[in-house]
């Protein structure tokens, strides 16, 4: 059995991407945004609070891109009482709100983007223009 494994993750220049296409589609549907770009351990790679955007969800938006990369999924899916139990034993870093989406490419996990202060619909929407921007597998 190996003692390593190779990992992938999303470089500085595809975050900053990624960030610039999500605000492009956030100012196509007139909604500023918080977004967040983590690697695939949830720390932080890049993240911008557009003019507007609801300061708060900042914490939204990168406790949804964290979780995404934690499960490798999208956000948005947990049991209520779940995601709030969750939310609770993390200190805020899980959230169930909608809005964060795995960073895959060919399938492997190389980070998560968390986008908030829209509806959960809007968030996800920008969300999924950014990885398209960087050529990531659409989720």
């Amino acid at each position: 059995m190996p003692a390593f494994k190779e990992t992938i993750s999303i470089t500085h220049d595809g975050a900053l991407s990624a960030i610039a296409a999500g605000v492009a589609e956030a100012m196509s549907i007139g909604v500023p945004q918080c977004i967040f770009i983590v690697d695939a351990s949830g720390e932080t790679i890049a993240s911008l609070r557009m003019d507007g955007a609801k300061y708060l969800s900042m914490h939204t938006a990168r406790a949804k891109a964290r979780t995404a990369a934690s499960i490798n999924n999208a956000t948005g899916s947990m049991p209520y009482e779940f995601g709030t139990a969750a939310g609770i034993a993390s200190q805020g870093g899980v959230t169930p709100l909608p809005g964060g989406l795995p960073v895959r490419f060919s399938g492997r996990l190389a980070g998560a983007i968390g986008v908030g202060s829209g509806t959960g619909d809007q968030d996800f929407q920008v969300a999924r223009a950014a990885l398209a921007a960087i050529g990531a597998d659409a989720v």
